[in-house]
């Protein structure tokens, strides 16, 4: 839970029929106070982490009887003595998990439980302990034995609790956690479930989530579970921003947080070289340093050496005991004009995708390998970019962001908003508020979106967005700020050329800022071929991108358009619907990250635009 301590891109995204779809942005161009320590959990010196993923009990409760796990305190015992369990790994979506319908579309309170030990060492009279929850779908009771130590709203991002004097040391302790998954038209994002009052046509309990979004509602621990140890004087917060950069020199603004504040806490920032080198030494808790020739950040195609990052090691010492905590992050700045998108000063021309956390039997739940494997194919097809739609990633996928050089448009969970009331606002700026503390240092990060796709036309929305980029700038003043809005356009192929370069010349001549296209793509069955091209085969969907790249060269002789995204990297799962067959399929990848035509046309075209060379054959490139 984060209370404020303490920018503006605007866009379009357009759904099409048929499986069609186009989107664009328009760009334009905050620390915060968080309870416990917010920093990712990693060892140091000082510092110890414990693990608690696994194979954890599981339960839901009946429809007729949400409150039970409550009215009965399944927390404050083993699980299995509430009734029947089974096992479910975490972290995971527990949706896919299964062969039960009821569990794959289960809306309600769903019920976690593990032991595990806290080492004796730890009850020593200097450490405190915290508890961490990397993403807990969608909202969370966090039990320590039969004490609620944590609570949280809103999922795919993290939230914890000191534990010190909770936890039983040297003995087996019980962590159990209660997950809501229900989405309502107050929540981020927004939902609404259906509750017919008709007993002759519906059976007891019956209800369904109905969600204005095409992507699945998985739910449950989502992200790793961590205990660690620091200092009782520790580290809670690290903020590094380069102010400045060119060829001979960067500027950097630091500031270490630390807690409980005490005016006698020495600080020093070590910064070493990606070899472990020092490179300067500062003494403070706040300030500022210069790098002489300095090895700047950038994305893949602009430099030879791309992701280069420093590592800042951070000491805070206090009555001869110093917490270490080593934070890396990368020289680099971000700005926009009226026509360009400047990363070092540099032009920077974004290739990539919109993607989704997902995949078969682990839904939306971390999985190393996937993660892994997407970076490898987004080096092998030559993107430099991504955007997080809909929703915040994993920090473990935001570290190999950084260290490839892949640049980020880091999205919040609002999508396809309809209503905007206050409430709803200052919700909104909760989950921007713990998006910006979490990602703020991350140098792959180059612009902040507040929502994708909502009712932007209704009177209210003006007055509510205008706050929360006021917000989000007030935040983080560094970075431009974005959001998607939807429309409609012809899924004619004949007329993407033309309308295309119409409809971003007049959005440019309103705005005066650079363009970059969001969305564009069309669904593909893998192995479904027509000639003539037909709608959902691999042919349809290579030949809409061609179209489209056609447009984008036009628009790029104009000098105001930065960046092209298709929609999307990989195949993702979807409600059941008539239009879609087994979820989405405008992937240019299958979900199992095979490829389709359209992924080898992708290849060589951002390939050519960063001036590469292909070494193999493996690519469908058009005449020239």
């Amino acid at each position: 839970m984060c209370r404020l301590r303490g920018r503006h891109t605007r866009g379009t995204a357009m759904q099409g029929q048929h499986g069609v779809l186009l989107a664009l942005f328009v760009i334009a161009g905050s620390v915060l106070d968080c309870s416990g320590s917010q920093l990712y959990p990693r060892e140091s010196e000082s510092r110890e982490v414990k693990l608690l993923d696994g194979v954890w009990k599981f339960r839901v409760c009946t429809q007729e009887d949400q409150n039970a796990g409550f009215r009965e305190k399944w927390f404050a015992r083993p699980l299995e003595k509430s009734g029947s369990v089974i096992p479910m790994p975490v972290p995971a979506s527990f949706n896919d998990i299964t062969q039960n319908t009821t569990l794959r579309d289960y809306v309600g309170w769903a019920w976690y439980q593990t032991e595990f030990f806290a080492p004796r060492g730890w009850w020593n009279g200097k450490s405190r302990v915290f508890l961490r929850f990397g993403s807990v779908h969608y909202v969370a009771l966090v039990y320590l034995d039969n004490k609620l130590v944590a609570k949280h709203v809103g999922g795919h991002l993290p939230f914890g609790a000191e534990v010190t004097k909770a936890l039983r040391y040297g003995g087996k302790n019980r962590v159990t956690v209660a997950v809501n998954n229900t989405l309502t038209e107050s929540t981020i994002p927004q939902g609404s479930v259906f509750k017919p009052q008709d007993a002759e046509r519906y059976p007891p309990g019956y209800q369904k989530q109905n969600v204005p979004f095409d992507f699945f509602n998985y739910a449950g621990i989502h992200r790793s579970v961590a205990l660690f140890t620091t200092p009782k004087h520790y580290i809670r917060d690290i903020t590094l921003v380069t102010t400045k950069v060119s060829n001979s020199s960067a500027s950097v603004k630091y500031d270490i947080d630390v807690l409980p504040p005490d005016p006698k806490v020495n600080c020093r920032l070590t910064l070493l070289d990606d070899q472990g080198w020092p490179v300067l030494v500062r003494q403070g808790c706040s300030g500022t340093f210069g790098v002489t020739n300095p090895k700047l950040w950038w994305p893949q195609g602009m430099h030879r050496v791309p992701g280069y990052q420093y590592m800042a090691k951070v000491e805070a010492t206090l009555d001869g005991v110093t917490d270490v905590y080593y934070q890396k992050f990368g020289l680099r700045t971000v700005r926009a004009t009226e026509t360009q998108l400047l990363l070092n000063e540099r032009p920077l021309y974004l290739t990539g995708f919109g993607k989704h956390e997902d995949a078969d039997i682990r839904g939306k739940g971390l999985d190393l390998a996937l993660v892994v494997k997407d970076f490898n194919l987004i080096r092998w097809i030559g993107a430099n970019s991504f955007r997080t739609s809909h929703y915040p990633y994993s920090e473990e996928l935001m570290d190999q962001a950084d260290a490839q050089g892949i640049a980020v448009i880091d999205e919040s969970p609002a999508v396809a908003q309809g209503s905007f009331d206050s409430a709803l606002l200052s919700a909104h700026k909760e989950r921007m508020t713990e998006l910006v503390q979490r990602d703020k240092n991350r140098p792959s990060v180059i612009m902040w979106s507040v929502v994708n796709e909502p009712q932007s036309a209704k009177p209210q929305a003006d007055r509510y967005f205008g706050e929360l980029v006021a917000h989000v700038k007030t935040l983080d003043p560094t970075r431009p700020v974005t959001a998607a809005l939807s429309g409609h356009y012809n899924k004619d192929l004949a007329v993407i050329e033309r309308q295309t370069i119409s409809e971003y010349e007049a959005m440019h001549a309103h705005y005066r800022k650079p363009i970059m296209i969001s969305e564009y793509g069309a669904d593909a069955v893998t192995g479904l071929h027509a000639d003539p091209a037909f709608v959902f085969t691999e042919d349809f969907q290579a030949q809409l991108l061609f179209h489209h790249h056609k447009a984008f060269d036009q628009l790029r002789s104009k000098g105001y358009f930065v960046g092209e995204h298709v929609w999307n990297f990989a195949d993702f799962m979807t409600d059941q619907d008539p239009r879609r067959a087994f979820g989405n399929r405008k992937g240019i990848f299958t979900r199992n990250r095979q490829p389709k035509a359209a992924a080898k046309v992708l290849r060589c075209r951002y390939h050519k635009l960063s001036g590469r060379t292909i070494g193999d054959f493996d690519a469908y490139c058009p005449p020239s």
